[in-house]
């Protein structure tokens, strides 16, 4: 494929946007070239700004699970947009997808809606520190949580010892407070909370990791780190930005049947339009402003258009009772045909999968945190992606993401996927 016209959108971008993206990843810089630019997409599909037509497996990073231009939202977007774009005041709308996520979620009573996930876990930490009383978080090495300065930290010389800041302009003082442990391990949080007594406030999860590929929890890890909390009066937080509502009609908790004390919810919630949520029991979130002291606020916060998207993308799935279902299988058809053609052409790999989330990482073993994850060969997945580009089907630019299914892709998308990679692992 020859993308002319990407490139010279990129070209002119780079001089008016740092690096030429307003996010990072989109840059291509883990897998080298110049990013597509998108001129439109329906359903399983892009369509490039070069008049390339893509089989779409990063769906906006999650929200699009009945694919891209869905009718309802896009119908609700334009008629509450005939009425206002932004009021900086309550509307009735607001309440009605509240009443909807709180009816579909396990364990919550009530729910803040906010404008992104990364304001949205932020936000949820704010609150479990105010209402806990302690200052100490712990993350899990691999997980992202959106880019407040508290998660942009890595690990030190073990899991024990404090965070050092992953990006300037993160002061040491925040790194402090911001312990690492290692994503199905629960000894290092054990390790953690006993060099700790008394400080933690929160500890912050993916369910299912995403942002290392799709790395779900084993041997019980997720009530193993509900046990510690109860144990030691510290909030359990599902950062459920890429599983809320996609894993399950109630997210992670309901597949899991794990109760979160504080949920994180962006993408899907919002029906592809900016928005992000947190959301816990009463209790919780009575210490929030204006009925408690924990201040969080945002003008845009439940913008109109984001709640009509976000409701209609909700009374959807809330009503389509296989289309997790559906999903599943679709997911699990595709894994089976990739690893196939991996197998018959003797390329190393290990593929992991749950429910609608699916990573091929070129690594031999278990694939189960980010130190495993990182030992996948990645100028094979460099190739990887560019063979699965030039061939129409579009990947996360990075070895380190998921691959997102949408409803919208047929077994015929699926098929074609699964020829393009034998085609493609032929030339690695």
């Amino acid at each position: 494929m020859i993308y002319k016209r990407s490139s010279a959108l990129f070209a002119e971008a780079e001089c008016v946007i740092p690096g030429g993206v307003n996010s990072p990843v989109r840059a291509f810089k883990g897998v080298g070239g110049t990013p597509i630019f998108v001129k439109e997409a329906k359903g399983a599909y892009l369509y490039d700004e070069d008049g390339h037509k893509l089989i779409d497996y990063i769906n906006s990073w999650g929200p699009m699970i009945l694919g891209h231009a869905y009718e309802p939202v896009v119908k609700a977007v334009i008629e509450k947009a005939k009425k206002g774009t932004s009021f900086g005041m309550p509307t009735e709308i607001e309440t009605q997808i509240a009443e909807l996520a709180v009816s579909m979620v396990p364990n919550i009573d009530k729910i803040r809606f906010v404008n992104s996930g990364t304001e949205a876990c932020m936000s949820a930490v704010r609150l479990a520190r105010g209402f806990t009383g302690k200052d100490k978080i712990i993350k899990f090495a691999g997980c992202y949580h959106g880019h407040s300065d508290s998660f942009l930290i890595q690990a030190g010389s073990g899991a024990s010892t404090f965070g050092v800041p992953n990006s300037p302009g993160v002061t040491k003082g925040t790194a402090k407070d911001t312990l690492l442990a290692t994503y199905n391990n629960i000894e290092s949080v054990k390790a953690l909370i006993e060099d700790n007594q008394e400080e933690i406030a929160c500890i912050i999860i993916e369910p299912v990791a995403g942002n290392m590929g799709c790395i779900p929890p084993k041997d019980n890890f997720l009530q193993k780190l509900r046990d510690l909390c109860d144990a030691h009066n510290i909030l359990l937080i599902f950062d459920e930005v890429m599983t809320g509502f996609r894993l399950a009609r109630g997210g992670a908790q309901e597949l899991f049947n794990i109760k979160a004390d504080i949920v994180c919810f962006g993408k899907v919630i919002g029906g592809g339009l900016p928005v992000g949520a947190f959301a816990a029991r009463n209790e919780i979130m009575d210490y929030l402003a204006p009925s408690g002291p924990v201040y969080q606020a945002g003008t845009l916060s439940g913008n109109p258009l984001a709640m009509a998207a976000g409701l209609a993308m909700l009374t959807e799935l809330n009503n389509e009772v296989e289309i997790f279902k559906r999903l599943e299988e679709k997911t699990a058809y595709l894994h089976k045909g990739i690893a196939k053609v991996l197998s018959n052409n003797a390329v190393v790999n290990t593929i992991n999968r749950m429910g609608s989330m699916i990573s091929v990482h070129f690594a031999k073993g278990d694939v189960v945190d980010f130190d495993s994850s990182a030992k996948g060969n990645n100028d094979t997945f460099k190739k990887f992606f560019h063979g699965m580009l030039q061939r129409g089907v579009y990947i996360a630019p990075s070895a380190f993401e998921t691959w997102f299914i949408t409803d919208a892709l047929t077994y015929a998308d699926l098929d074609d996927t699964i020829a393009v990679v034998n085609e493609v692992v032929k030339t690695l």
